[in-house]
C-alpha cells in the first residue's frame, strides 16, 4: 500500500471562516513566495519548523520549483501540500504539508505555516486540519507538531 489507498480521493479544498485550503502549484509561486519570504522568523518559532533546513534564501526560479515538485507529490499521491488562502481576497496566508511519517507508529507527518502577519490563524488552522484529518482522510496516527 502507498501512502494512502488506492481508492482514496484526497480532499481538494477545505473551507472555513478564517481559511481556505486549496491544492499547491506553480500558479501560486509569486504569492508564495512573497508569504513565506516576509515570514522566515515567525515560521521557524513555529512548531515543526526549528529543526527544518526551510525556509532558506531561494529565488523565485527555485520557488517555483519546489512548487511543482509538491504539485507532482500530490498528482502521484506521495505528499499532499496545500496553500492556506485568506477567503475574502484570496491572498497566501501560510500552508499546510501532509507527508508520510518517519516514525513506524505514525502514518503521516503534518506541518503547517501563516504568515507573521497573520499569526492568531496557527492554532485555528491546527484545529480545523485535526478535524479534518480524522472526519476525511485515511490516517489513523497523525504527527502534527504544536
Amino acid at each position: 500500500m502507498g501512502f494512502v489507498p488506492a481508492a482514496f480521493e484526497p480532499p481538494r479544498r477545505l473551507e472555513t471562516d478564517q481559511f481556505v485550503l486549496e491544492p499547491l502549484g506553480p500558479e501560486h509561486n509569486e504569492a508564495d513566495y512573497a508569504a513565506w519570504s516576509s515570514s522566515i522568523e515567525h515560521i521557524r518559532s513555529t512548531p515543526g519548523w526549528a529543526e527544518s533546513s526551510w525556509p532558506r534564501e531561494m529565488t523565485l526560479d527555485e520557488n517555483r520549483n519546489d512548487l511543482e515538485r509538491h504539485a507532482a507529490d500530490f498528482a502521484a499521491r506521495e505528499g499532499f501540500t496545500y496553500t492556506v488562502l485568506d477567503p475574502s481576497d484570496g491572498a497566501t496566508v501560510g500552508c499546510l504539508y501532509i507527508y508520510p511519517a518517519k516514525a513506524p507508529d505514525r502514518n503521516a507527518t503534518v506541518q503547517s505555516w501563516v504568515t507573521a502577519d497573520r499569526a492568531e490563524l496557527d492554532q485555528p488552522l491546527r484545529t480545523a486540519v485535526r478535524r479534518w484529518l480524522d472526519s476525511e482522510w485515511p490516517f489513523t496516527a497523525v504527527d502534527y507538531p504544536g
